[in-house]
């Protein structure tokens, strides 16, 4: 792994800013939905004062828990880790989504969340072809550069490739599930969505 400036980068993280900017006013729980090693979450930490990572990974969470921090950390799945319903004030997501049915973690996703809370989504999905082409050509000029500069940190969590759900289907499932959100396609070969759950 390649790391300069003593800076981590690589496309998930470059899209951090992206959920640390939506966290809530006054959030006090926050769930990280596949945190590996726990970047994010400790970012999340420096808002949230309860903060909650979940990962199938044993090992990510080993070196997750190597950190000084007090992120709580659980091996498990999110699909049926016996989490309490609307809990959560942030719900954050970041190259994890693929790795699962995308609709039933949508879903979940949403169930657990306060009213008045917010779900942070960074995620990958395929591309179609032609209409993919001429933004991930541009995502791959862009990336190249940006490694060059800051390197590039890779994670030893397991991965997904493809992502078996397309860019135009990941727009269409956060319109349905989650009526209202913000989905957008990033340069970086990623999409985001931001929702916020009404009040009751």
């Amino acid at each position: 792994m390649t790391v300069k400036n003593g800076r981590r980068w690589n496309h998930n993280i470059h899209y951090h800013p992206r959920i640390l900017g939506a966290v809530p006013d006054g959030a006090k729980y926050a769930l990280d939905v596949g945190c590996g090693e726990g970047m994010l979450a400790r970012e999340l930490r420096q808002a949230v004062p309860h903060v909650t990572g979940i990962d199938l990974h044993a090992p990510s969470i080993e070196q997750a828990r190597e950190y000084p921090d007090d992120v709580d950390y659980i091996v498990g799945d999110f699909l049926t880790h016996p989490f309490e319903p609307a809990s959560f004030d942030l719900i954050a997501s970041v190259a994890t989504l693929h790795h699962m049915d995308a609709a039933t973690g949508l879903a979940r996703m949403r169930d657990l969340l306060r009213p008045g809370g917010v779900l942070a989504i960074v995620g990958l999905a395929r591309s179609t072809m032609p209409n993919d082409l001429p933004r991930d050509l541009a995502g791959v000029v862009v990336g190249s550069v940006h490694r060059a500069v800051r390197g590039n940190w890779k994670h030893s969590s397991p991965t997904v490739w493809p992502p078996p759900v397309t860019y135009a289907q990941m727009r269409a499932l956060a319109a349905e599930i989650l009526p209202g959100s913000q989905y957008r396609r990033h340069l970086l070969l990623r999409y985001s969505i931001i929702w916020r759950k009404p009040q009751d």
